[in-house]
């Protein structure tokens, strides 16, 4: 039943759509395409969350510790790159330039508002190798984070950063089962996720007031969105869904959340 409403809400959808679902730690209910390869958007930002909960587990970074907050990044392309405020949907980090903000409110400014400066002074924080590593202790085998956000040097030189389905739900799954760091990290970093002030695409799926700890990414042709979502009556389970090539981004957005409600229907049945 569950394969049958999936298959029927995905049949003619346009694009490249790539869709994992199963409980957390489990092996999936189902699966579309879940190991094709996308362009990352935003959903690199949850690789960058672990990695700096993973930095902090191992005392190397201070998560309350100031951050200098600036505008000039090196590239992974050998040169240098800024990020202009008009692309970013966070605005408190750039009203800091020329300051500092700790290494924890800028976390959650980079999840819940998806900000973009704030991604890239953590990911020069913790260093493009420590992501890498979140994304092979969660068990990722697609995902790849080779460059911060708008090094368009680096995406000119095939400098790139994609991720799976597959991958995106495995890394929640590993923070939802407190895996892929120290407990009460993957606490906190659950928590941020189920801040997100984006609550569209998965969380229209879900009733209102379920808990839901997720994070959604877009460009224009692209639209993502993967969560955790906790019903109370029912063993969590994880949605990640990937689209690319949509003509237009509500078609997109409608369709996970469609994708989201079959699941939600579904959560009983979802094998452990």
């Amino acid at each position: 039943m569950l394969d049958g409403a999936f298959d029927r809400a995905l049949d003619g959808a346009p694009g490249r759509v790539s869709v994992f679902l199963g409980r957390p730690g489990a092996p999936p209910a189902y699966l579309r395409a879940a190991h094709e390869r996308h362009y990352a958007a935003s959903m690199m930002k949850v690789a960058v969350l672990v990695a700096l909960y993973r930095a902090a587990d191992a005392g190397t970074i201070d998560l309350d510790a100031p951050v200098p907050v600036h505008n000039d990044f090196a590239s992974a392309a050998g040169s240098r790159y800024a990020c202009d405020p008009g692309y970013d949907s966070e605005h408190d980090v750039w009203d800091r330039l020329g300051d500092t903000a700790p290494a924890r409110w800028l976390a959650r400014r980079m999840i819940v508002r998806s900000g973009n400066l704030a991604t890239n002074l953590l990911l020069a924080l913790v260093g493009l190798p420590a992501v890498g590593e979140a994304w092979r202790i969660a068990g990722a085998t697609g995902s790849v984070t080779g460059r911060g956000i708008e090094d368009r040097a680096a995406r000119a030189a095939g400098i790139d950063n994609t991720v799976t389905a597959a991958d995106v739900a495995r890394l929640l799954g590993g923070i939802a089962t407190g895996t892929v760091a120290a407990g009460p990290s993957c606490a906190e970093m659950l928590d941020v996720l189920a801040a997100q002030e984006h609550r569209v695409d998965l969380a229209l799926g879900v009733p209102g007031g379920v808990r839901v700890a997720h994070k959604n990414g877009w460009v224009t042709g692209v639209r993502h969105s993967a969560g955790v979502v906790l019903p109370g009556d029912a063993p969590p389970y994880v949605l990640a869904v990937c689209t690319t090539g949509a003509p237009g981004d509500e078609p997109a957005r409608r369709l996970i959340a469609r994708l989201s409600r079959i699941a939600w229907d579904a959560r009983r049945e979802l094998p452990a």
